[in-house]
């Protein structure tokens, strides 16, 4: 999708996302589902900022995206911050802008807090290895 980190920390995290063609829907605006996915993205790495110092993990329990102002060109900046990060979930909210500022997109992630060697889907939930120089 091409979404970059700007910052990363226990309490905000940001990205930027270049629009291009293979974002938009067939009316030329950006489609939905890319704020979902930065929604998502964003929590999610917020939660596992927050869990994996103790050996725990994160998994979504539900995503609530909704759309505010068409996007057709240009980047997108998110920012997702906590609302609530208890021991067994959290709740991040994030805040998707155009590049003049205004609020194209809001979305709240809640997050199920695991402990290590936890199993989801038959599986146990383990971090792969990222490579964050790109």
């Amino acid at each position: 999708m091409g979404l970059r980190f700007s910052s990363v920390d226990y309490d905000e995290v940001t990205a930027e996302l270049e629009v291009f063609d293979g974002l938009l829907q067939p009316y030329g605006l950006v489609h939905g589902g890319v704020y979902c996915s930065i929604v998502e993205t964003l929590a999610s790495v917020g939660a596992a900022v927050n869990v994996l110092p103790e050996g725990k993990h994160t998994v979504g329990l539900d995503n609530t995206t909704s759309f505010l102002r068409a996007v057709r060109s240009g980047k997108l900046h998110g920012r997702a911050r906590p609302l609530a990060r208890g021991g067994r979930t959290q709740v991040w909210e994030v805040e998707i802008r155009d590049d003049e500022g205004r609020l194209a997109a809001s979305g709240r992630v809640r997050m199920l807090v695991l402990a290590q060697g936890a199993s989801v889907a038959g599986e146990r939930v383990e971090v792969e290895a990222l490579d964050l120089s790109r």
